[in-house]
């Protein structure tokens, strides 16, 4: 099943595109996309064909911060027929659990878990897509959007403490100073945004329950539960929860409301998956993201990929790549940083 989303996640790509003075039409051609398409914010297209077209643009402009760019121009108007639901909320942890609610509407492909830790909070996105490998310009597109929207909601009470990267810092930070009131993270364990959990209460100063109840009634008579995929919900999850060390049937069954014989057979009526399926797939996925990061050691990413002991990480991905981690590095060119 090919990932989509609303065209919108590509809002203000052709004004970062004119700045740099790349031939649009030419680059979304090569991805199958058309300057009409992306012009209808509620035009669904492919997630990797979208990811696949900033990073080309990145590429040829030169310009590590292009998805950064696009996110300092969004709107909380950009979120489409959930922004006024979103705009009524009253806290921002009530807007982030509409965010999740109504994530199919938005991008199918986002992942966003919000773990508390005592008086932090923990702000986690990841992007679940066909795409082959990381993409810098789509995560921090995600990132820059959701610090824009909780500036937005919270005005002078949203107080971050860092954004996360799990990539490495870009050669020039400049963009991400102006972009983020807060430390910057490079190389960390997770993407996403650490706050006081105090911000995720304080209070909207716009909120209108009565406005909020209208939305909510009106994206309720448009929501189509045909249209989700559990397969999918269950391969945002195992993203998010994985290098926490939680992505265990049990979990994640009780994540999605439903006991672990309930998931396992709803997979395999969905499309003949089962949850070890899944969890090997995002595990492929992860290991070239982790592997492909110099500041990460092998035994930090076994241990990011749930294996207790080196050697059975190892184990694993020679019979997923046929040849020893160490090996698989050295074939990419990439030389780890001894500090880790």
């Amino acid at each position: 099943m090919t990932v989509q989303a609303r065209s919108a996640v590509l809002t203000n790509y052709l004004e970062v595109a004119s700045h740099f003075g790349l031939k649009s039409h030419a680059l979304l051609s090569q991805v199958g996309l058309t300057q009409a398409m992306i012009s209808d914010p509620e035009q669904r297209i492919p997630v990797s064909a979208a990811i696949r077209l900033m990073e080309n643009s990145a590429q040829q402009s030169g310009c590590e911060t292009f998805g950064l760019r696009m996110a300092e121009l969004r709107q909380l108007a950009d979120f489409g027929e959930v922004s006024l639901l979103l705009s009524h909320q009253h806290s921002l942890r009530d807007a982030l659990q509409v965010i999740v609610q109504y994530r199919h509407r938005l991008n199918d492909s986002l992942a966003i878990h919000i773990e508390e830790a005592g008086r932090t909070v923990i702000i986690r996105e990841e992007l679940v897509s066909d795409y082959p490998t990381h993409s810098r310009q789509a995560t921090e597109l995600a990132i820059g959007v959701m610090y824009r929207f909780c500036a937005a909601l919270l005005g002078a009470h949203w107080q971050p403490i860092s954004a996360n990267f799990s990539h490495e810092a870009p050669a020039d930070l400049s963009v991400h100073r102006r972009m983020f009131s807060c430390a910057l993270e490079f190389g960390a364990e997770f993407n996403g945004i650490v706050c006081p959990a105090a911000n995720l209460d304080s209070t909207n100063p716009l909120a209108n329950a009565a406005m909020a109840r209208h939305a909510q009634r009106y994206l309720d008579s448009m929501q189509n539960a045909d249209d989700r995929s559990l397969a999918q919900d269950v391969r945002k999850a195992i993203y998010l929860l994985l290098p926490m060390g939680r992505a265990t049937i049990e979990q994640i069954a009780q994540a999605q409301g439903m006991n672990v014989r309930t998931l396992q057979r709803r997979l395999e009526e969905e499309g003949g998956v089962t949850f070890s399926d899944l969890i090997n797939s995002v595990r492929r996925e992860l290991v070239v993201r982790y592997m492909e990061n110099p500041g990460y050691s092998l035994a930090r990413i076994a241990d990011m990929l749930g294996y207790s002991l080196p050697s059975s990480f190892t184990r694993w991905f020679i019979s997923q790549f046929g040849m020893p981690p160490a090996t698989w590095r050295s074939q990419h060119n990439i030389i780890p940083r001894k500090n880790n």
